[in-house]
């Protein structure tokens, strides 16, 4: 499946996950990847659901935020139908292995393109 990952501003730049205006996003449901910076960078989060809700509770938790200091956090979201979300979420984790995360759906995962390529 392809999917369209955000970026911010007219450079093309990823979003900062502490600074990016949540008010911008509007009312997108999908699946995002959180990720520090650094060398090397890593996938902190996957997740799903309400793109603006989401991103808020995580700029907050701590558990997500104490991967700041290896180098800027950074976020992409795709818009995803809800019939097909469980499914792109468990590729994100199976593929990005990401630091933290919850369990992720009990779904078979539904292959979607990379926001590095």
């Amino acid at each position: 499946m392809q999917v369209i990952w955000i970026k911010c501003g007219n450079g093309g730049n990823w979003c900062p996950l502490e600074t990016l205006d949540l008010g911008s996003i509007g009312d997108v449901q999908g699946v995002y990847i959180i990720w520090h910076g650094g060398n090397p960078s890593r996938v902190v989060r996957v997740g799903q659901g309400d793109i603006k809700d989401r991103l808020s509770k995580h700029r907050n938790d701590n558990k997500v935020t104490q991967y700041a200091k290896y180098g800027t956090l950074r976020v992409t979201w795709a818009s995803v139908s809800l019939k097909y979300r469980d499914g792109v979420e468990r590729y994100l984790a199976e593929t990005w292995k990401p630091l933290i995360g919850d369990a992720f759906p009990d779904a078979q995962p539904i292959a979607v393109n990379s926001p590095w390529s």
